[in-house]
């Protein structure tokens, strides 16, 4: 299992949060008062790991959520093939490709380290 639960209330701005399926990073939070017959609501805005895309959810501060687990990763790129690497990982050796970013493809080069996320069986080239 590679995520845990938590409750709206005890995430924080810069930890991550699964919003429809997809691993986020939260980049806001807002905690309204309870009300006349309903609890406190917390607003979430996070912006999705592997798309990019913003999403917003509202649930009670109790609701329970799924956070992923983050692994933050260190691999080395063997090869380089237009937008796709071939990498190994420095600690398992395994060896997988990754899509490279746009704004990594001028500066990134066979045998140099690089940082590497890996979350809900996907993974990502950092910066």
């Amino acid at each position: 299992m590679s995520w845990e639960q938590a409750e709206m209330r005890e995430l924080k701005v810069n930890r991550y949060v699964v919003i429809d399926e997809e691993p986020c990073k939260i980049i806001s939070i807002q905690f309204s008062k309870p009300g006349k017959h309903g609890e406190a609501k917390a607003r979430l805005e996070a912006i999705g790991i592997f798309d990019g895309q913003k999403r917003s959810v509202v649930h009670p501060v109790t609701h329970k959520v799924r956070v992923p687990m983050i692994d933050k990763r260190r691999g080395q790129v063997l090869s380089l093939h237009e937008s796709k690497a071939q990498m190994m990982d420095l600690e398992t050796y395994e060896t997988f490709e990754i899509e490279v970013p746009e704004e990594m493809r001028a500066t990134l080069q066979a045998g140099q380290e690089q940082m590497y996320l890996e979350t809900l069986g996907r993974r990502k080239l950092g910066t």
